[in-house]
């Protein structure tokens, strides 16, 4: 049996990076998988449903098309997020305002709504995606931390919130993954990268696969007890 059986998944921003390696390690592990993004994601074994997680109505619409269809949802993994890598005073309020609205507002409307239908068949889990940025801080990100310490906020008071109808809301809290994303805002900027690592306790950095094991982890019935937590998936990082 597969860890994660015949579940029904709705896995936003599932289109590239980590999103797309939680898509995959669910479908290996016998997940029924619902993957979101913008444009239909290529993914073998997968369902696409396609809107953009601000838009309230699509979101809706993108549940209730998966919950008519299966009668069900188990669980959402909410990881569509953008990011930008800004000093404290070169943060603009549109950039903000735009970042709060996928990292955030989203995550909780989705929450909303997914909780709702969960509850109609006994419960469910919520896996948020958070950052180690938003346990610790990072100078240069101060936007992108501040959005990931509002979803660690979220999801501890969600958990508290929601445990009695039988869900439960946990968040994974990446440290530095090496994706397409990352080496497009260290790699070409010529960050240094070494200096990074030496503070990773474990000597490298992480991977997508890393992480989507993670998710798969809290979201199976293995982490039946276990709600309101943050998991770090950091190799024992001090940023």
């Amino acid at each position: 049996m597969g860890l994660l059986d015949n579940k029904v998944a709705i896995i936003t921003g599932a289109g590239r990076g980590i999103g797309r390696v939680i898509a995959e390690q669910f479908v290996a592990d016998g997940a029924i998988v619902y993957a979101n993004d913008l444009n239909e994601p290529e993914i073998d074994g997968v369902r696409s449903i396609c809107f953009d997680v601000t838009d309230s109505s699509a979101v809706k619409a993108g549940l209730m098309q998966v919950y008519k269809a299966e009668g069900r949802i188990d669980c959402v993994v909410n990881n569509a997020a953008i990011i930008a890598n800004q000093k404290l005073g070169m943060v603009t309020k549109p950039l903000l305002e735009k970042m709060y609205a996928v990292n955030v507002f989203a995550v909780i409307e989705i929450i909303q709504i997914a909780s709702r239908l969960m509850a109609r068949n006994g419960g469910g889990c919520i896996v948020n995606m958070a950052s180690l940025t938003g346990v610790v801080g990072s100078p240069g990100q101060v936007a992108y931390s501040a959005s990931k310490g509002a979803v660690i906020a979220l999801t501890k008071s969600a958990a508290k919130e929601l445990s009695p109808m039988g869900i439960r809301v946990n968040a994974v809290a990446p440290g530095i993954i090496k994706t397409e994303r990352f080496e497009e805002l260290y790699e070409a900027s010529g960050d240094k990268i070494d200096q990074r690592i030496s503070r990773i306790a474990l000597g490298r950095l992480g991977t997508p696969q890393d992480v989507a094991n993670a998710v798969a982890f809290l979201a199976s019935d293995r982490a039946s007890y276990i709600s309101g937590q943050i998991m770090g998936v950091d190799g024992c990082a001090s940023i």
